[in-house]
């Protein structure tokens, strides 16, 4: 593979990566070497726990994203990359993680809930690097990620971690071969979130915001309980094209010296100034004053 020398660099640092460098390591992939892939990867995870009913119920009973689909989308994007950017166990990130058990606390749900909701963000994003990037993701990444994830599941009770990154993606697909289903609550939380993505679009494209969307999922049993149309041979086929003629020219630029995530920053409309930590959350907040059982769904 032809690449850009600094590519080439970093690619190498994070092949021969060790497993004690698992924080630097998954920091490395998703701010810097695949940035723009994890992003959409986190993007499509999102989704997913609408797909499944009893996760949509809790979510939509809530009634924030049907009120503050914004907010709640790109909090929850906040949330990932500050611990990502910070470290788990940074000042900032010990923030995120209590604010991540004060919001789940009184979250109804299994604990192969509480578990499926976590691994959506480390198996959907890694099977898009797989499918799209410009390179593959490196075991020392997959393991990483994964170290990552079950670090995070730890501080927050959540047990039952898998060990591996392909653990971790056998699990993913047995709940979802069970659990997948359509459902009002989770038709209804997509149609509110559907906003988010079309605002990102150019005013063109914004009709076509479900049917990208479907395109990106590629899988019609998940976009039909998520009330979405069927993707078809033509989108399909622009969205590889497309995604190839972009990872061409990313393999012959070099690495972005500036990560794609600083907390604090601006980054979105909804923070143009930037934001401080007491500014990330959901208002719809059930008060529980102790700290009970799992805490995440």
């Amino acid at each position: 593979m032809n690449i850009n020398a600094a590519l080439a660099a970093s690619l190498e640092r994070q092949e021969t990566a060790g497993e004690e460098a698992w924080a630097t390591t998954f920091r490395q992939m998703a701010l810097f070497d695949l940035a723009a892939d994890m992003e959409l990867g986190f993007f499509l995870s999102y989704y997913r726990n609408f797909a499944i009913p009893s996760i949509a119920a809790a979510l939509h009973t809530n009634a924030e994203i049907q009120q503050r689909p914004m907010k709640r989308s790109y909090d929850t994007a906040i949330v990932i990359y500050e611990l990502i950017s910070s470290g788990l166990d940074s000042e900032r990130g010990k923030a995120m993680v209590e604010l991540l058990n004060r919001v789940h606390r009184n979250v109804p749900g299994s604990k192969d809930d509480f578990l499926y909701v976590l691994l959506t963000l480390l198996v959907v994003p890694i099977r898009w690097i797989q499918r799209h990037a410009w390179r593959q993701p490196t075991s020392s990444e997959l393991m990483a990620a994964t170290r990552f994830f079950s670090e995070l599941g730890t501080r927050m009770n959540i047990t039952g971690m898998p060990a591996s990154y392909a653990e971790a993606a056998v699990f993913f697909d047995r709940y979802e071969a069970a659990n997948i289903a359509p459902s009002d609550h989770g038709q209804h939380l997509m149609d509110a979130t559907v906003q988010v993505f079309q605002s990102r679009l150019p005013e063109p494209l914004r009709p076509l915001a479900k049917p990208l969307i479907s395109t990106m999922l590629d899988d019609d049993r998940l976009t039909a309980a998520l009330g979405l149309p069927r993707a078809n041979v033509i989108s399909r086929t622009a969205l590889k094209t497309g995604l190839k003629l972009r990872n061409a020219i990313t393999r012959r630029r070099p690495l972005n010296q500036q990560p794609h995530f600083t907390p604090g920053k601006a980054g979105s409309s909804l923070y143009p100034d930037g934001y401080s930590p007491d500014q990330i959350g959901p208002v719809n907040v059930p008060h529980s004053p102790a700290r009970v059982g799992n805490e995440l769904p």
